[in-house]
């Protein structure tokens, strides 16, 4: 017991270092054990069980840094948590001990509920915050009311400390480089000698309109969308990486990297669509990708007669389920890919291998990180069906303005409107815009460079000084024109016209 109230700004540095210093050891420990750390697995958690109106509020708030917003307000929950743990032991150390203790039992908790053997790294987290607690607790009451006391006390805090926040830094950053590790970086480096050259399809001239305001034809890398439920991205060496192929088939297959790409591999140009994108959003990429067809698989494995879907998982516990019908279409160019525009896939986009199935939104087709992959039937349901998505989701057509911005201010008279339409695995038959809710007129379409890609489209509006509004509508080739309805993404991809609002000046 501490018979002199310890100062409010000492008590709460206690807590604070004390959760810093268990989030330090956690992530020590997961890197050790190879586990998820604490932090990952409760921020895992959270993402499972948060409603799904939350997440798309979320992503359409932050788009691809949800994940980023996500981790800054833990931080945020779990400093103030840790402050008011400090600010209750004033007097004594345990009421802030028993804080500690619950909010690492719940690491605990989301420790046992994630992929992976992260439950010992929560609990070290747990026993070193306690304790870290209980002995910054007993430093910062070591003062007597005489000022050589005082002083003393104040330095034995300040070094203890120090200590502390040096050691939970330098645990903190081991353990993250033993989790991301230069294995990973020097797996990929090899992985590109590995992987075959093939022939890649050319992009002919003309394919995009960017001088006009189109995004390039191919995003690169580095700007390719992310949307997944990986807190912290998975760090699988391709050395390390197995897939089985199971289930209904008649021949399980369980194969290493290097005996994937023993198979066939070709090089498709594809565009991907989140079903999170609203009307006008940017969650769509194209790249290159280059892999080995999921058909190819298929065949060699031998599906049995009943099958219908194939229940995919990745390292981090995500499942999806796609349409077999689907997969073992002879043109659908489905793949298992291990490249992306010439490079081995960036770990954030799934390295060693993910899939991609032209024509479907991401969630029920584009794994990430995958490790199996099951041949059943419709009654398992993958992870968003279980939340209320479709169990089936193809690709929507639609058509989104690039240009001008909205908000924008342009001068009166010829004014060029340009953006992108896709219609995956459909292709696009023509693109039309309007202003003002006059007559629809034809836009100009970028050269084609396939049905499973976007088209870039442009037109030119001869438009008088004021404000005007601009909209856009596409038809695909099977004749079907995207529906004016607004409608949400839940639960199978939103619809409706894109417009645009700015100001002509003369």
């Amino acid at each position: 017991m501490t018979s002199v109230p310890i100062p409010r700004l000492r008590a709460a540095v206690a807590g604070l270092l004390a959760a810093g210093a268990a989030l330090g050891a956690g992530q020590l420990a997961a890197g050790l054990a190879g586990g998820p750390a604490p932090f990952v697995a409760v921020g895992g958690a959270l993402i499972d069980l948060t409603p799904n109106p939350v997440k798309e509020l979320a992503i359409s708030l932050f788009g691809t840094a949800d994940k980023l917003a996500l981790q800054t307000g833990m931080v945020l929950v779990i400093a103030l948590l840790a402050a008011v743990a400090g600010l209750l032991s004033r007097r004594r150390w345990w009421p802030g001990a028993i804080v500690i203790g619950l909010f690492g039992l719940i690491g605990v908790a989301a420790a046992m509920s994630r992929p992976g053997d992260g439950v010992a790294a929560a609990l070290t987290a747990l026993v070193v915050g306690v304790v870290v607690f209980w002995l910054l607790h007993h430093t910062a009451g070591m003062a007597g009311e005489a000022p050589a006391e005082v002083d003393a006390g104040r330095r034995r805090f300040l070094i203890t400390s120090s200590l502390v926040v040096l050691a939970a830094g330098a645990a903190g950053i081991v353990g993250g480089f033993l989790q991301r590790g230069a294995g990973v970086i020097s797996s990929q480096l090899a992985a590109a000698a590995r992987i075959p050259k093939v022939p890649v399809p050319p992009i002919p001239p003309g394919a995009d309109f960017v001088a006009s305001g189109t995004p390039t034809f191919l995003t690169s890398n580095r700007d390719f969308y992310r949307i997944d439920t990986a807190l912290v991205v998975p760090q699988v060496r391709a050395e390390d990486w197995r897939l089985r192929l199971h289930g209904l088939v008649r021949r399980e297959l369980v194969l290493s990297y290097d005996e994937l790409l023993q198979r066939r591999v070709e090089a498709r140009t594809i565009t991907i669509t989140c079903v999170s994108n609203e009307v006008g959003g940017g969650l769509i990429s194209t790249a290159t990708f280059a892999g080995v067809p999921v058909r190819d698989l298929l065949l060699e494995a031998g599906v049995q007669p009943g099958a219908q879907q194939l229940f995919t998982t990745s390292a981090d516990g995500y499942t999806a389920g796609t349409p077999l019908d689907v997969l073992l279409e002879p043109d659908r160019g489905a793949l298992l890919a291990v490249s992306m525009n010439g490079d081995p896939l960036p770990t954030e986009h799934g390295f060693p291998v993910r899939m991609v199935v032209p024509g479907l939104y991401g969630y029920v087709s584009a794994t990430k990180w995958l490790v199996d992959a099951e041949v059943t039937t419709f009654d398992r349901q993958h992870y968003w069906e279980r939340r209320g998505w479709a169990r089936q989701a193809p690709i929507k057509t639609e058509s989104r303005i690039d240009r001008p911005r909205a908000g924008s201010v342009v001068p009166a008279g010829p004014v060029t409107v340009a953006g992108i339409a896709w219609a995956q695995h459909t292709g696009i038959d023509r693109v039309e815009v309007r202003a003002d809710g006059g007559r629809w007129q034809p836009a100009e379409l970028a050269t084609d460079v396939s049905r499973d890609t976007w088209r870039m489209w442009r037109a030119t509006l001869d438009l008088p000084p004021g404000g005007h509004v601009v909209e856009c509508r596409a038809t695909d080739r099977t004749g079907r024109t995207q529906p004016p309805e607004r409608r949400p993404v839940v639960p199978d991809g939103a619809t409706g016209w894109h417009a645009v609002e700015f100001t002509c000046t003369s």
